[in-house]
Order: C-alpha cells, then structure tokens, then sequence
C-alpha cells in the first residue's frame, strides 16, 4: 500500500473501491474545514474535523492540544463513516498534508494499513481538472473492527530520561523558544532535535520524491534504527514526520502524541532553549 497517493493514481481507481476523507482544518479557524467541505469536495467525500472526530476532549493542567480520542471512540467513529476493514482509505487537506497524516497515523494505530494521503491534497485534485461535489454522501454505518496497532507510542514519563533521538517537527523559532504563538511556555523537549515538517515538502507544497525524502533523513542523521521519537506542537504536524519516514523506507518512529502542549503541563518537566541542532 501507498501511504502518498497521487491524483493521478486515484483518478484511475473506481471510486467505488475507496473511502475517502477530507481533512482541512485550520488552527486559526476552527470553523474553516467544514466551511470550505460545504463549498466544495472530493466527490463522495466525508468530512473529518481535527477536535471533533481526531481528537478527544481537551482537560486543561493535564492533556495537550489536540489530545488522541479513546481508541474504541475512533473505532466509533471509522463504523459511523462506514469504514470497512479491508477498504481503502484516502485521506486529504489543503494544506501540505498535516491534517490527513495525523488521520492517516489514526487509522495505522487502530491497526488499518489500506490507508493513504493525496499527494498535494484538494489543491492538486482541482488543478488536475477533477469533479467536484457539494453532494454530502449518505453512508451505511460499518462494523469496523479495531486491530492491533501499527503505531509506536512513547508517554511523557517515559521521555524524561530517553537516551535515544527525539525530534521536533516545529519552526526552529519556536523550537529554540525564540518565539512561541500558541503556547504559554517557550522551547523545547531536553535532548530534542529541530527536524521542522515543512522540510519534507517542495516550493508548490507538494510532499518531495520518496528518493529526496530519504536523502533529506539521512542527511539529517537518521539511521535505521526503530527508536526515533517524533513530537510537535500538539501532535499533529509530528505525523507529518512519521509518514514521510515511513514513506522513505525507514523504521515506524514512536510519536508522543501530547507533544509540547502536553509536557509543559508538569512544571517538574525540564525544558530546554535555544541550540537548535548545535547552532
């Protein structure tokens, strides 16, 4: 299975033999994704809303941002859409594919690998000429059955005293707490790289070559090891990190879901400033 599709590719499937799934969302407006689903889709696509259908309920002092929903709670929700377990699933945003991948990571975690994101997203579909819908599918519900976890977690607890490469998807502004927009406390995880997510994309916001993606990673340090943990700013754009490495050929990284927002929670949590990557 593909985890990035092209328009191409897709175009040519029947779209009988998939499910597909938009994923815009703002964080600036949280009211943009369903708005701009209402305008216009994929045709026969279902609409995701990153707080309502990929996250659960945020408790402040105690969960980052965009916190994961109970796993037999998205379960739930993939049996709402109609998700079967052997069906493809294609996942797609407007804008460089870190909503769908945090989907795409979703799926993987309750064991379905039939998954992948549109290369280029909503923008590439229209620009190729596609049909476009504003007709909102009627679905039969699913009997979805969650499987064991093609994922890789890591807790806080466990990050504390980790000897092995963590890297941090974010701006290396915020990454050395030079600036913090979303936040209350600036920097970043101690021992933590800056390895920012919107590296694996080209000028048109198009996810780059597999080939480039892997001389990009290796470039950067990363090996083939299995142990390299991925976080952000509240767990999203991180997935954005995991699929492409997964996508260049390298090792399933573990992600801490809760990310920054969640660790500067524990004011007994360490953070650090500045050095981003020995600079």
């Amino acid at each position: 299975m593909q985890n990035i599709i092209s328009v191409d590719l897709l175009s040519e499937l029947d779209p009988r033999d998939y499910r597909i799934i938009d994923c815009r969302f703002s964080l600036l407006d949280a009211e943009y994704g369903q708005q701009a689903y209402t305008q216009d889709h994929i045709p026969n696509a279902i609409y995701a809303n990153l707080n309502q259908d990929l996250s659960s309920q945020v408790i402040k002092g105690t969960t980052g941002r965009h916190p994961l929903p109970e796993p037999s709670e998205f379960e739930s929700t993939l049996r709402k859409w109609g998700i079967n377990n052997n069906q493809l699933v294609v996942l797609y945003d407007d804008d460089v594919g870190s909503y769908a991948a945090r989907a795409w990571w979703m799926f993987r975690w309750l064991g379905h690998d039939q998954v992948s994101v549109l290369k280029g997203g909503y923008k590439a579909w229209k620009k190729s000429g596609q049909n476009i819908s504003q007709q909102v599918p009627v679905v039969e519900p699913s009997l979805f059955k969650r499987e064991d976890a093609l994922t890789k977690q890591i807790s806080a607890d466990a990050l504390v005293n980790y000897q092995n490469d963590i890297v941090d998807a974010r701006d290396p502004r915020r990454f050395s707490g030079e600036v913090e927009p979303i936040d209350p406390v600036a920097g970043h995880i101690p021992g933590a790289q800056c390895m920012p997510f919107m590296l694996n994309v080209d000028d048109e916001g198009e996810f780059k070559s597999t080939s480039d993606l892997r001389r990009q990673f290796e470039e950067f340090g990363i090996s083939n090891s299995d142990d390299l943990v991925c976080y952000c700013g509240s767990g999203v754009t991180a997935t954005h990190n995991i699929l492409c490495l997964v996508h260049a050929g390298f090792p399933e990284p573990i992600l801490y879901a809760g990310s920054w927002s969640e660790w500067i929670t524990d004011p007994n949590r360490e953070i650090a400033l500045g050095n981003v990557n020995g600079k």
